[in-house]
């Protein structure tokens, strides 16, 4: 049977280049590198030189790298530290209601402490009305976090705007950048960005490792606490491997990223272009300002769940939406978020491209698809339901 992975935006295939990199320091220079003796300090300049790597890719200096374990970690780091540290200087904090979950359930614990949280709607589209963004900020406001491009819809927001008003503003702007890595830029002097979030499993790197770029200045409360490591904000001995092989990973996919969005966009678009000829079928999200490798449709009348394990015996691996919360039975927050009624949110199917995917296994998902969303019309409780909200909606 074939395998066709097209679920990239939950996580990636780890790069031969990169597990090749990491390998020495799995095996023969495991040294601590706070151990003063000749294999720690062999562990430490490794670590400064994947520092040095990693802020030449981002434009920053490399005193402005944190090393974390993942991007929610990244996210939590960014978001509870900020905000703890500089609560003196107010208590009014703002996102969207399509983040991940890394962002949103920080911004809730932060509401418990007392923290004014604003949660902006987007469009219909997906997108941040910067408009409404700009009239939400006042002189309390200190921290803004939205994300670059969504991991469910992959719509990319206009981060260079939205960075433009927060620094007329005054205030600081995080954005978490993790499905943005392989398509977009992230200079963050291009960009504008005071704190960025990048994972190594979204870019064919290792999991358990992430970064938080903290522009110069910028004064975090730390949410581990320990040895100091990390310039203080990141206790606890350093993933040598990990922290080696994300910087492999990022500077191969920063190589191949021109060649590697004309490929995936092409393929996405044959992709969409094919699945909205299956009837009662929509493409959510923005139709062009998303990321090349995404594909999210709601396939109506139908279980999103009963298809993708119809689809998982043919072989064709996706998701119903953010593989984080994939034991979740409600339906995906990012789709309601849009405006649609849940059942939409229900039937949604999110196809993420990546850089091993060919026409070829596209073909194959186009051939095994509508047979199968055919056979589970047939017998779907949400028929009735969908044509209901739909007749209610016109």
């Amino acid at each position: 049977m074939r395998q066709i992975y097209l679920d990239n935006a939950a996580t990636t295939k780890l790069d031969p280049t990169v597990l090749e990199a990491m390998l020495p320091y799995l095996r023969e220079k495991y040294g601590n590198p706070s151990s003063m003796h000749n294999m720690g300090i062999e562990a430490k300049n490794a670590i400064d030189s994947a520092r040095r790597k990693v802020a030449g890719i981002l434009n920053c200096s490399e005193k402005e790298i944190i090393f974390t374990g993942s991007g929610t970690e990244s996210d939590n780091l960014a978001i509870l530290g900020y905000a703890r540290k500089n609560k003196d200087k107010g208590n009014h904090i703002i996102t969207t209601s399509i983040e991940h979950h890394a962002v949103l359930d920080p911004f809730h614990r932060l509401e418990k402490e007392g923290f004014e949280v604003t949660i902006l709607d987007v469009g219909k589209d997906g997108l941040v009305d910067i408009n409404e963004l700009k009239k939400t900020i006042n002189d309390k406001t200190i921290l803004v976090s939205i994300i670059y491009a969504n991991n469910e819809i992959g719509v990319v927001q206009d981060i260079k705007e939205i960075s433009k008003l927060c620094k007329e503003k005054n205030v600081i702007f995080h954005t978490d950048a993790c499905q943005a890595a392989n398509y977009l830029s992230i200079d963050v002097e291009e960009l504008g960005i005071d704190l960025i979030t990048l994972n190594g499993s979204k870019i064919y790197g290792p999991k358990g490792v992430g970064i938080l770029y903290k522009r110069e200045g910028i004064m975090l409360e730390p949410i581990v606490y320990g040895g100091g490591q990390e310039f203080g904000l990141r206790s606890g001995t350093e993933n040598i491997a990990n922290i080696v092989g994300f910087a492999k990973a990022l500077e191969e996919v920063t190589k191949h990223k021109d060649k590697e969005v004309k490929k995936t966009t092409q393929l996405r678009d044959y992709l969409i272009a094919n699945l909205l000829k299956i009837d009662e079928t929509i493409l959510n999200g923005h139709p062009t300002k998303r990321l090349p490798n995404n594909a999210n449709i709601s396939l109506l009348n139908i279980e999103g769940e009963s298809l993708l394990l119809l689809m998982n015996e043919e072989g064709i691996y996706a998701s119903t939406g953010s593989a984080c919360t994939s034991d979740s039975l409600e339906p995906s927050h990012v789709i309601v978020a849009l405006g649609l009624p849940h059942e939409f949110g229900h039937s949604s199917i999110r196809f993420s491209l990546g850089k091993d995917t060919t026409k070829q296994d596209i073909d194959y998902v186009l051939e095994k698809l509508p047979p199968l969303v055919k056979r589970l019309r047939k017998v779907s409780v949400l028929h009735k339901t969908v044509e209901e909200a739909l007749t209610q909606k016109v």
